[in-house]
C-alpha cells in the first residue's frame, strides 16, 4: 500500500529518501505506487538536482551471490546553508550542510545594542569568511536562516517587538545579505528561543514529539512544539513568557516599559544589576555564569532563584501544554545544576501532579551552537520540504 497519496511527485520521493524510508528504487515504488518508469523518472530530476546520489550499497549480510541493489541517499553536501543567531551582544554565524551539520562557525563580539545598519555588514562579512573557511562558495548557498530575540513577522523577516532589540523593529533582514546572495536565496527569520528548540531535531525531538524549549539568557523566552510541529501562534508571539507578571517583580520595572515582568527578576540584565549592586563587577549575563560555575556562592544564588522565578511561569505552561520534556538552554543554562535546581522545585510544586508525572527537565543537545543549529534547521526545512523541492526542480527545468 502506497504510504503517499496520489501520485507521488519528485519532491515526495526525495523526502522518502531523506528520511531513510526509501534507500532503492524498488522501495520507492512500493512505498509510492508508482510504475517503473515514474519512478525512474522522479529519481532522474533528483539525481541531475544533485539532492540524491546513487550508488552501489555497502552489502550488511554475507552475499547471496545475487547482484549488490543500488542505494539511494540524500546529499547532504548538495549545498548549505548560513546560519546566523542574532543576539544583543553576541552574534554565532555559522555554515551548515543539508543535514545541518556544522562546517564552520564563529561568533560576533559586538556592541551592545549595535544598530542593523552596524551590525548586519558585519554578519554579511562573517557569512563570507566562513564560506572560505569551509571550502564552500556562494554559488553553493541554499537558504539563509537568522534568529533574533523577540517576535518576528514571518513574512517581512523582520522583528515586530523586541525591547531587547531596540532600532530593530519593523527593519527587514534580507536586503543585508544581497550584496553576497545577489537576492537569489531564500531569506527566513525566526525567534530565537523558535530556532533553539528545532535545534533538537537531531537531539530530544527524536523521542520527544512534545517539549518546551526554555531560552534564559538577557531575555526568557519559551519555543513550543506539540506533535513534532513549531507552536508560533496568531501574531508569532507564542512562548513570549518573559513579560508575564509575577508577584516577586511586582512594581520593578522592566525594558518593555511595564513593570512586574518575570524579565525583571530573572533576566540576565536584571541578574547582572543585581550582582552589580552585591559588589561583582561584571558587565553581562555570562560573567555572572562563569562566576556561578567556579562556585561563588552570590553567584549560584542568584542564578538559582532565577531557575526558581522562570519555573514558576513554565509551570503554569505545562499545565496547559502538557509536554513530554522542558529543554534548557541559553547562558543561564550554562550554570545548569544551580538553575535547573530552582527550576525543578517551583516547577514540579506549582504545576499539576499528572502533568509532571512522565515530565523530564533536560540540557540542550548542542549546547552553545544551538543557536546555530537552529537557524540552519529553519532554512533547511523551508527549502527541503517537497513543496519546495518541486518547486526548485521545477525552475530547473
Amino acid at each position: 500500500m502506497s504510504s503517499v497519496p496520489g501520485p507521488a511527485t519528485a519532491g515526495e520521493v526525495f523526502s522518502l529518501i531523506r528520511d531513510g524510508r526509501a534507500r532503492t528504487r524498488s522501495d520507492v515504488g512500493r512505498l509510492t505506487g508508482l510504475s517503473r518508469t515514474a519512478v525512474a523518472a522522479r529519481i532522474a530530476s533528483l539525481l541531475e538536482s544533485g539532492l540524491v546520489v546513487e550508488g552501489v550499497e555497502e552489502e550488511r549480510e554475507p552475499s547471496t551471490g545475487g547482484r549488490p541493489p543500488v542505494g539511494l541517499r540524500f546529499n547532504r553536501d548538495a549545498g548549505v546553508v548560513l546560519a546566523g543567531a542574532i543576539g544583543r551582544s553576541r552574534t554565532q554565524l555559522g555554515v551548515c550542510d543539508l543535514n545541518g551539520g556544522v562546517l564552520a562557525t564563529n561568533d560576533l563580539e559586538q556592541e551592545v545594542g549595535a544598530a542593523p545598519d552596524d551590525l548586519m555588514p558585519q554578519v554579511l562579512a562573517g557569512f563570507t569568511d566562513l564560506l572560505k573557511e569551509a571550502g564552500r562558495r556562494v554559488t553553493d548557498v541554499r537558504a539563509v536562516g537568522l534568529s533574533i530575540p523577540g517576535t518576528v513577522e514571518l513574512e517581512r523577516g523582520a522583528s515586530l517587538d523586541s525591547p531587547i532589540m531596540a532600532g530593530w523593529n519593523g527593519v527587514e533582514l534580507a536586503p543585508y545579505l544581497e550584496k553576497l546572495t545577489g537576492g537569489r536565496v531564500p531569506v527566513f527569520v525566526d525567534n530565537d528561543a523558535n530556532v533553539m528548540a528545532l535545534s533538537e531535531r537531531r537531539g530530544h525531538l527524536e523521542r520527544h514529539r512534545d517539549l518546551l524549549f526554555v531560552k534564559a539568557s538577557t531575555g526568557i523566552g519559551v519555543g513550543i512544539v506539540t506533535d513534532g510541529r513549531l507552536l508560533r501562534g496568531a501574531l508569532g508571539a507564542a512562548g513570549e513568557i518573559g513579560h508575564n507578571k509575577i508577584a516577586a517583580a511586582q512594581g520593578l520595572p522592566c525594558r518593555c516599559g511595564d513593570t512586574g515582568c518575570l524579565e525583571a527578576v530573572a533576566a540576565g540584565w536584571a541578574l547582572v544589576q543585581a550582582a552589580r549592586t552585591g559588589g561583582h563587577e561584571i558587565t553581562h549575563v555570562r560573567d555572572l555564569v562563569a562566576l556561578a560555575v567556579k562556585g561563588d556562592a552570590d553567584a549560584r544564588h542568584l542564578v538559582r532563584v532565577a531557575g526558581r522565578r522562570i519555573g514558576e511561569v513554565v509551570a503554569s505552561t505545562v499545565n496547559v501544554l502538557n509536554p513530554e520534556a522542558v529543554v534548557v538552554g541559553g547562558d543561564l543554562a550554562q550554570a545548569y545544576d544551580p538553575f535547573v535546581a530552582g527550576l525543578r522545585e517551583s516547577l514540579y510544586s506549582q504545576a499539576s501532579a499528572l502533568a509532571t508525572r512522565e515530565l523530564v527537565i533536560v540540557p540542550v543537545t548542542h549546547g552553545e551552537q544551538s543557536g546555530v543549529v537552529g537557524c540552519a534547521a529553519l532554512a533547511i526545512r523551508e527549502v527541503l520540504d517537497s513543496a519546495a523541492v518541486d518547486r526548485a526542480l521545477l525552475d530547473a527545468d
